[in-house]
């Protein structure tokens, strides 16, 4: 199984860029799908983005279209989310999570980072 680490949270002023990072080790994570997903108070987890095995990168809908990257890099064994023009609602805990593949569950998850913006 992969066990995985998030890093790279932190406080920021609106406006400003943030990148995660999501750290894979016992298996690579080239191995898995890797998704983001974020969940600010009060509030259910919200899907952000996943990249596939294979590349494919997949955004979900709403606020973070157009600001939010993701990419892997394979060698580092890693998968980052570039975060850009971050607003207050952006503030939230962030998680990265692994699944084998499309039609998998989401069954290993880091524990998260907070990311806080204030305006």
């Amino acid at each position: 199984q992969v066990q995985l680490v998030e890093s790279g949270g932190g406080t920021v002023q609106a406006g400003d860029s943030l990148r995660l990072s999501c750290t894979a080790s016992g298996r690579t994570a080239s191995s898995y799908d890797i998704g983001w997903f974020r969940q600010a108070p009060g509030k259910a987890r919200e899907f952000v983005g996943v990249v596939s095995r294979g590349g494919v990168i997949t955004y979900g809908a709403g606020s973070v279209s157009g600001r939010y990257t993701i990419s892997r890099d394979n060698v580092k064994n890693a998968v980052y989310l570039i975060m850009n023009s971050l607003r207050s609602e952006d503030t939230a805990v962030y998680y990265c999570a692994a699944r084998w593949d499309r039609v998998s569950t989401y069954d290993y998850w880091g524990q998260g980072t907070q990311v806080t913006v204030s305006s």
